[in-house]
């Protein structure tokens, strides 16, 4: 008999569908060891936030087919060992747009009208009136930090109300934002000029307390900021400095750095200014019946045979071909991410070019696993194998597809990615080794052969003596300790990249520093 495993609360449209195709064991609040001393009985398993599926439970899941999570992040699936024993990992990354959509749209209107703190004045006895005043919304400027889908249904509504939209999201074209009649902006720009700030972003490296002390300061006195997304992207304690000193008008916050917020939280100490509600985005009667019969649906989908429509790691490939095109998939976005960050900016059209032997494998994964790469900057755990391609559509991405069989700059053939945008083209080419090895092979038009690696720096530069000293010094002098460099170049003093892989992160003032050398044209600093 076919068995699934229920080990966070679910909606009971979810247990219904389950029902249909498998015994469904409910055993709610089983930690990791409890749970791998029992997973081997089942063939799937669902979950929410609460269970946490570690490399060792999936270990002994020796019968486990599939991993559903009701809901949209999967950070506490381990979702790599997954895909190591071939265990689909699916999510419902639509199931609660509206939900956190519209607590936004609650927050912005609660913090404009007051309704928390006259609500409760009110309960105590108060009829004050004055003390209460709000704003309208109505041909007010709001900033949306992040067009994805919640974002996008907030503008749709903003829009809707009258007020004006402007946005920030280096992945959305110029067409896809005069459809929905949004104008784009650079992330100061909107902050200066926005009377109400929305934020719809993944907590990624790169996003972590990107709202800090400095960009709240660049913020009108009047102006208010919502945070429904992720926790961890506004520094709190400059937000909580900032309102209490008057530098912004308020702000409402539904999610947190660390949840539960802590006691000794900045926050608490702010005055009645600040709305906080406890991570309720997706908490409606209507968001977790959604996710918990999307999740459902799928897990009875795969355990009839059949595919999934929203799975985290590779669908629709036989373990087989997985295990063969995994180093090529790794490769795609590796170079997928990298095109991204030496684009800085929208991309606009990318070009797939299958070279030499990579032509004689199916395009689809590796098409998907480089615009995986591409967007992961921008959208971190949202974005996965299957809605890749959806996501790219959404941005108005052009995706070109090209097999050249002929074309072998490698023995082994490589994999050459395109990227043209509004800040110009860049081509990155890559390639595996027969041990599996992945090597980065060109930079545009220049040559190279080295191997990624987690910080790397890219500059392009005139070749003439030393500017190489000059960098390895100035890098010395930051403490950024230099594993590899390599030089590629065409033609004697003329233009060359330069290739440097490091141990640490390049801040900014260093990267400014960098810029000011005699003979750098261009610097990117690149994490993978």
């Amino acid at each position: 008999m076919t068995k699934v495993l229920v080990s966070d609360p679910i909606d009971q449209a979810g247990i219904e569908i389950l029902s249909q195709v498998a015994e469904v064991d409910q055993r709610i609040g089983l930690k990791v060891d409890a749970l791998t001393q029992i997973i081997g009985e089942y063939d799937g398993l669902m979950i929410r936030s609460g269970t946490q599926v570690t490399a060792e439970v999936v270990e002994a899941a020796s019968k486990l087919r599939i991993i559903g999570r009701a809901g949209v992040g999967v950070d506490n699936v381990d979702v790599p060992a997954a895909t190591q024993r071939g265990i689909l990992v699916v999510n419902s990354p639509g199931g609660n747009t509206i939900a956190a959509a519209e607590h936004s749209l609650a927050l912005l209107l609660a913090t404009s009208r007051h309704v928390a703190q006259a609500h409760a004045s009110t309960m105590n006895g108060g009829w004050d009136r004055k003390k209460y005043v709000g704003n309208e919304l109505y041909k007010k400027a709001l900033g949306v930090v992040g067009l994805g889908k919640i974002g996008s249904h907030v503008a749709k509504v903003a829009i809707a109300m009258g007020m004006e939209v402007i946005a920030f999201d280096p992945f959305i074209s110029a067409d896809r934002a005069q459809q929905m009649q949004v104008r784009m902006t650079t992330i100061q720009d909107l902050f200066e000029h926005s009377d109400y700030v929305t934020l719809h972003l993944p907590r990624t490296p790169d996003t972590e307390n990107l709202v800090d002390s400095k960009l709240l300061e660049s913020m009108k006195p009047t102006a208010r900021i919502v945070n429904c997304a992720r926790g961890g992207i506004i520094d709190e304690s400059a937000l909580a400095e900032a309102i209490n000193s008057g530098v912004i008008a308020g702000a409402g916050l539904d999610v947190y750095a660390t949840e539960p917020l802590p006691k000794d939280s900045p926050l608490l100490s702010v005055d009645d200014r600040l709305i906080l509600t406890p991570h309720l985005g997706a908490s409606t009667a209507e968001a977790q019946e959604n996710v918990a019969i999307d999740v459902a649906e799928q897990i009875r989908d795969v355990l009839l045979g059949l595919p999934a429509r929203s799975a985290v790691n590779i669908p629709g490939l036989s373990a087989e071909l997985m295990e063969r095109l995994k180093p090529h998939l790794q490769l795609s976005e590796t170079l997928g991410l990298l095109a991204s960050q030496l684009s800085g900016g929208q991309v606009n059209n990318l070009e797939v070019r299958l070279q030499g032997d990579f032509a004689q494998y199916p395009p689809q994964p590796i098409v998907v696993a480089t615009l995986k790469g591409l967007l992961s900057s921008a959208l971190g755990e949202r974005i996965n194998y299957v809605n890749a391609s959806l996501e790219a559509k959404a941005r108005g991405i052009h995706v070109l597809e090209v097999k050249d069989e002929a074309s072998r700059d490698f023995a082994v053939g490589s994999l050459q990615i395109t990227s043209s945008g509004d800040s110009g083209e860049h081509r990155v080419t890559g390639t595996v080794f027969p041990d599996g090895g992945l090597r980065i092979t060109g930079i545009d038009e220049f040559p190279v052969n080295v191997s990624p690696s987690q910080h790397m720096l890219f500059t392009r530069h005139r070749d003439m003596p030393g500017i190489i000293g000059q960098l390895g010094s100035l890098l010395g002098v930051h403490n950024v300790n230099i594993a590899s460099m390599q030089v590629g170049r065409k033609i004697v003093r003329g233009d060359a990249v330069m290739v440097l892989s490091i141990d640490d992160p390049i801040p900014t003032e260093l990267l400014n520093a960098i810029n000011l050398i005699e003979g750098i044209q261009e610097a990117y600093p690149v994490t993978l």
